[in-house]
């Protein structure tokens, strides 16, 4: 009886929630429009039934909702391990330092071994190598793709390469084939930046697969500006079991147990083993494989995620249709702005619009012209990240980091780039609100 009262009160509570949710937060925010947002949340009751519903269980770490949302983000993708973790930059932190295991034998990356990426990105695609002693190499991009210049890659390898690191840049794949193509003549780990483009697609053998799974590891992240969002969150996946063994173990405080939280001896041999020069017995529950962290997110973040992965369909194709608006609209100024193009193979998942101005130094003007409008724009990311302070105290110390060949394309985009949004609670209106904004601001300078 007392069950039977607790399930009909929890009935009643979820009921309550979604007919509030329902009103406060009609349209996904509830919030007047006073500017054109570059991105944001776009939510229903659902998302506000399912985390209250996590919070009744009160279980704050990974628990069903977690197993759930990492099943369903596998099956989307295709992979075949998902990892949840608490934001994106964890699991690019995740991604590189599984490779840095020995039990990765020639193919460990160790301290002094190079990495190639590019400058023109975000810092925490790159952090990681540095962090761990290990050498990020520099090639440039190419406009209009703002990818990787597939050109510049084998100049930039060396007899101590051992992986490349790059993100589809704004949603807009990079040429996997060609750089696929490269890891596998030199025998290099990939590891694809995902979280600009979930839900992107490449042609690759007889088939269009999800970007993230065709190089050997790949990273989400579902900040609110993303195409899902658990507030903070992020995910990592591969195809391989031996990796998704390790970034669990590294994930999870570096420990060899793979019980989930709250479940004791699911391997039936918790109190058998001998590890390394520990007592026999020793309780593998407290047995370290690795030198891990502790970046699980929480249950109440992957129930959010579970009614969010429902929607993306829809988010990835409003995006798309909100991208084709504004480049069909914004056609006619091609002569003086430079405008994203799609490489051969390609299904963009779009998160935001890059311009490029043509002639140089127009592009503060634009800019201040579009904010004044309401319009919110964003550099893309770091332009070039070894410009910024957190390379000064580095910069001068010999191999450290290298840059392989010239970043002029990185450059053009440090001066003459930045870009809008695309996200799916734009209307109709805003889009054009933000073409007739971007012809005014381009007419003016």
């Amino acid at each position: 009886m007392e069950h039977q009262n607790l399930s009909q009160a929890r009935e009643q509570i979820l009921s309550a929630v979604r007919a509030y949710a329902e009103q406060q937060h009609a349209g996904g925010g509830g919030e007047p429009r006073r500017r054109i947002p570059y991105a944001g949340r776009v939510y229903d009751q659902e998302e506000v039934v399912n985390l209250v519903d996590s919070a009744l269980e009160f279980w704050l770490t990974s628990g069903r909702y977690t197993e759930q949302f990492e099943q369903e983000l596998s099956r989307y993708l295709g992979a075949g391990y998902c990892s949840f973790v608490n934001s994106g930059s964890s699991a690019n932190l995740l991604a590189f330092s599984a490779l840095t295991v020995p039990e990765l034998g020639e193919r460990q990356i160790r301290r002094g071994d190079e990495v190639i990426t590019v400058a023109c990105g975000f810092p925490t695609t790159v952090a990681p190598i540095l962090q761990y002693g290990a050498v990020p190499v520099f090639v440039d991009i190419q406009i209009p793709t703002y990818n990787v210049a597939v050109s510049a890659l084998e100049d930039a390898c060396s007899s101590r390469t051992k992986a490349v690191i790059l993100a589809h840049t704004l949603g807009n794949p990079f040429d996997l084939r060609a750089v696929k193509d490269f890891c596998r003549r030199h025998n290099l780990w990939l590891i694809e930046d995902n979280c600009d483009a979930l839900g992107a697609e490449f042609y690759m053998d007889g088939a269009y697969r999800k970007t993230g799974t065709i190089g050997d590891i790949g990273t989400s992240s579902f900040y609110p500006a993303h195409h899902i969002t658990t507030g903070e969150g992020g995910a990592v996946y591969t195809n391989d079991q031996e990796l998704h063994r390790i970034i669990r173990s590294m994930r999870d405080w570096g420990r060899a147990c793979v019980c989930p939280s709250g479940r004791d001896n699911v391997c039936g041999h918790r109190f058998d083993g001998q590890f390394g020069t520990l007592p026999a017995g020793y309780d593998h529950k407290y047995v370290y494989n690795h030198f891990g962290y502790n970046l699980k997110a929480t249950d109440m973040q992957a129930a959010i995620g579970v009614a969010q992965m429902k929607k993306l369909q829809d988010f990835i194709a409003r995006r798309n249709a909100n991208f084709s608006k504004l480049r069909s609209g914004l056609a006619h100024l091609s002569g003086r702005l430079i405008f994203p193009e799609v490489c051969e193979n390609a299904k963009p998942s779009w998160f935001g619009f890059p311009i490029m101005c043509a002639c140089p130094g127009q592009r503060g003007r634009i800019v201040r012209a579009l904010e004044q409008a309401g319009i919110q724009t964003r550099m893309l990311f770091a332009g070039n990240l070894v410009r910024h302070p957190c390379f000064d105290s580095i910069r001068e110390e010999p191999g450290v980091f290298r840059v392989s060949g010239t970043l002029t394309d990185t450059d053009r985009v440090v001066n003459d780039t930045f870009w809008i949004g695309v996200y799916p609670g734009l209307s109709d209106q805003d889009i054009g609100c933000m073409i007739s904004s971007l012809e005014k601001a381009v007419a003016e300078v």
